[in-house]
């Protein structure tokens, strides 16, 4: 199983929209606290839909905790920053990808000693970032595409008619 880690998010609703992605994909949630809304708060509920209920969603009081709780993980963390593109990596099947705050990103210090698993996703021009929303789907599906989108179901059918 893939997990998505939020290191201190800010914006509940951005928070909701990834935890049904992850409810989507069978993903398994991570939030590291200080959190800029609490876990009861109507905007998440909202933006997560009636998904949260399913959703598999462990917090943490900080990022020791986190590390601690799950054995030292390796992490591929998402940054303007890195050197490398997110389809650099070979994302193995319970890999850990983590996201900073939206104001900040995650701190350079981490960045700093985890150099060699950061990834990013290329921007044009001086664009700053990308909304943590979108970043999240981009990355954690381009590591269900490295699987084939193995357990995920490819194809579909639209109401009556089929393909």
């Amino acid at each position: 199983m893939i997990n998505i880690v939020l290191l201190e998010p800010e914006i509940p609703q951005n928070t909701g929209n990834i935890g049904r992605t992850c409810v989507a994909t069978n993903t398994r949630l991570h939030l590291i606290e200080p959190m800029g809304f609490r876990l009861n708060e109507k905007n998440l509920k909202r933006a997560g839909m009636d998904y949260w209920s399913d959703l598999d969603v462990t917090t943490y009081i900080d990022f020791a905790d986190f590390l601690e709780k799950n054995n030292h993980p390796k992490i591929y963390m998402a940054t303007t920053k890195a050197l490398h593109t997110y389809t650099d990596v070979e994302y193995e099947e319970d890999c850990y990808i983590m996201f900073g705050k939206e104001s900040a990103g995650i701190p350079e210090e981490l960045l700093v000693e985890n150099r060699d698993n950061c990834i990013r996703i290329p921007m044009y021009g001086d664009s700053r970032s990308l909304n943590l929303c979108n970043s999240v789907a981009i990355v954690l599906y381009e590591a269900f595409r490295q699987k084939d989108f193995d357990s995920l179901e490819k194809y579909g059918s639209l109401h009556e008619r089929s393909w």
